[in-house]
């Protein structure tokens, strides 16, 4: 890791992360479904980005994959970027999952702290000028991405989250929830 690079409230994330006590509340034709689930979580420093010669950004890219407890099998792949931007006090969080869906959240970082461990907040909404959400026409029409939140802790070992994601699905809004504690492998 280039040691120059600023990752900010960032830099505690970089490495490898597995939690084996998730809970994901997602969207039923009839209510709300409970999975429990593990996962890993691989954060890998991307170094410095210039844009237009007066914005400079410290990125971590990352790749997680979520496993069902009950059978094993993969139920959510997720890639993308946290980004920090030092001069505005800044943090993106871009990701991609292969449902068609993309989404760009950000948060001013204000220093908070809990027991020494940063606390970020990010969000998007669809539809938003700022911190948006973009969609295939398919999601659009049958399973649709309104709104994104997530609040991460990490620091001494611990990187948690717990993230709601508002989604417009068999006629009815739904907050499908996710959240884990995961340690530094």
């Amino acid at each position: 890791m280039n040691d120059k690079v600023d990752y900010g409230p960032l830099k505690g994330l970089i490495g490898t992360w597995s939690g084996d006590k998730g809970t994901d509340w997602s969207p039923e034709k009839y209510g709300l479904n409970k999975n429990e689930y593990y996962e890993t979580i691989t954060f890998t420093p991307a170094g410095e980005v210039e844009n237009a010669e007066s914005q400079v950004l410290a990125a971590i890219h990352y790749h997680q994959v979520v496993t069902d407890k009950t059978d094993d099998e993969p139920i959510h792949n997720e890639t993308g970027y946290w980004i920090w931007d030092k001069k505005s006090s800044t943090v993106i969080h871009s990701l991609t999952i292969p449902r068609g869906v993309c989404v760009l959240a950000g948060g001013s970082y204000s220093g908070e702290t809990e027991n020494g461990a940063a606390v970020i907040e990010v969000s998007a909404e669809v539809d938003s000028q700022e911190w948006g959400i973009v969609q295939a026409p398919f999601m659009s029409s049958n399973a649709k991405t309104k709104k994104f939140t997530q609040k991460i802790t990490v620091g001494n070992g611990v990187f948690s989250y717990d993230e709601t994601t508002t989604v417009e699905i068999y006629g009815k809004n739904f907050e499908h929830t996710d959240q884990n504690t995961l340690s530094a492998q």
